[in-house]
């Protein structure tokens, strides 16, 4: 379901497994975080703790931070800060999220991503899962199939190609056309997107481009949940928490390395303030591409979207 308020929208993706997708979706997460980070450039785990709310009960708060520097041109690097990152908070009450504060470098006018995730036992007939105040023409409705809805070619794989794949563990796939109407059980993500780039000009493309981008890695996240099943059915909560720490400990260490040598080298030689109005524009351009294009950023996003 998508709706649009300043560029709002909620996605809806229907799964075939039920109280096992936390786990999966855990064990999807840390490992391809680990797999695509490179030169240093991935995400840090600031903070990953318990946390209780009033009103949702026990969960788990989040903190990370995606490094991005070297992605940029020489001359954006030279007005953007040595050490680039985004920093994402999250506060998880499974089968409830919350993900926000997306906090981009000082030198960027305010872009924002909020997102509330809901998971329900059905195939996505709850048209007002989030009790929002929208009128009816401002909602659009995106259903994602897992199995059938065109991916990327950059990130297809025959191995995650559910149209093909079955599980030798649980005999789950293969996924025919139509799944959603003859598999038992079913469970529904509903996601609620809301995206902000108040830059004139420039506003509603990137926020549009943006709801694309969240659209293709919600697509790519969960079609390797399913796909990689037969390595996380036999964990526990746990089990994939405990794998969970040793992924970020080993991604931690690569990340942080790099950038203790980055701080010791060469000072940017100007600042933001010191170019042109339609220049700062284009670093924005710039910054919102690589964050979400980059392989490393597309870990970033696995941790923000899904």
């Amino acid at each position: 379901l998508l709706l649009k308020k300043h560029y709002l929208c909620e996605h809806i993706l229907c799964l075939s497994f039920i109280f096992q997708y936390r786990i999966g979706q855990l064990y999807m997460i840390s490992k391809h975080s680990h797999e695509q980070s490179d030169r240093g450039e991935g995400v840090e785990v600031v903070q990953n703790e318990p946390y209780e709310d009033p009103a949702h009960g026990q969960g788990q708060f989040t903190e990370k931070r995606v490094y991005l520097n070297s992605k940029l041109p020489s001359w954006a690097r030279a007005v953007v800060p040595k050490i680039f990152y985004v920093t994402e908070k999250a506060w998880n009450y499974y089968p409830y999220t919350i993900t926000g504060e997306l906090m981009c470098c000082s030198f960027l006018p305010k872009f924002s991503i909020h997102i509330e995730t809901k998971y329900e036992d059905n195939k996505g007939c709850n048209d007002n899962i989030f009790d929002t105040e929208l009128k009816e023409q401002e909602r659009e409705v995106c259903f994602i199939d897992i199995a059938y809805d065109e991916i990327p070619e950059r990130y297809y794989k025959e191995s995650e190609d559910l149209r093909y794949f079955k599980s030798e563990k649980t005999s789950r796939g293969i996924l025919q056309e139509g799944w959603r109407d003859t598999q038992d059980p079913i469970m529904c993500s509903y996601k609620l997107v809301t995206v902000k780039f108040e830059v004139w000009g420039l506003q509603t493309r990137v926020e549009q481009f943006v709801h694309k981008v969240v659209r293709d890695v919600l697509l790519l996240g969960h079609r390797q949940a399913f796909a990689w099943v037969d390595e996380w059915i036999d964990m526990t909560l746990d089990d994939v928490r405990d794998y969970e720490r040793q992924m970020h400990e080993k991604t931690n260490i690569k990340v942080v390395n790099c950038h203790e040598q980055q701080e010791h080298s060469t000072t940017n030689p100007s600042s933001l303030d010191d170019i042109e109005i339609h220049d700062k524009a284009s670093v924005c351009v710039f910054f919102i591409d690589s964050l979400l294009h980059c392989r490393s950023s597309v870990s970033y996003l696995y941790h923000w979207f899904l």
